[in-house]
């Protein structure tokens, strides 16, 4: 058998556990209206929509830091897309884009929105993918 063949095996077991659907995306930076002391969120765009499988990295304990005047912990999550996923040419993911979980088996998740940290490539991985974090 040839590493090809294992190669579309694997991917295709992988695909067959992504049970959640994502909306990877890039957000603009907010406008801040000094008249009413308010910020508009800048337009999003969408980078990818469809499958995942959204899951926590197990050894990851988060971490606590402080956001403002409350404290937050950091949990990291791996967020695998199809091999086979293409961005708009001359698009790579970058930290600071989010994830947003719209459906998945586990309806607590959905809802949930990551921040990019990081990407994994790799010619002979079965899923591509991205670590991220939840900043709630």
């Amino acid at each position: 058998m040839s590493v090809d063949n294992v190669l579309a095996a694997g991917r295709a077991a992988a695909e067959a556990r992504m049970r959640d659907t994502v909306r990877l995306y890039s957000q603009a930076d907010g406008i801040f209206d000094r008249t009413t002391g308010t910020t508009t969120p800048g337009a999003k765009t969408t980078l990818y929509e469809g499958i995942a499988r959204v899951k926590p990295i197990a050894q990851a304990a988060g971490e606590d830091v402080q956001a403002g005047s409350r404290e937050v912990r950091l949990l990291e999550y791996q967020v695998a897309l199809p091999a086979g996923t293409q961005l708009a040419s001359g698009t790579r993911v970058l930290p600071g884009m989010q994830v947003e979980v719209l459906a998945s088996p586990d309806a607590r998740m959905i809802g949930l929105v990551l921040w990019v940290t990081g990407a994994n490539f790799g010619d002979q991985a079965t899923a591509w993918r991205l670590i991220t974090e939840d900043r709630s």
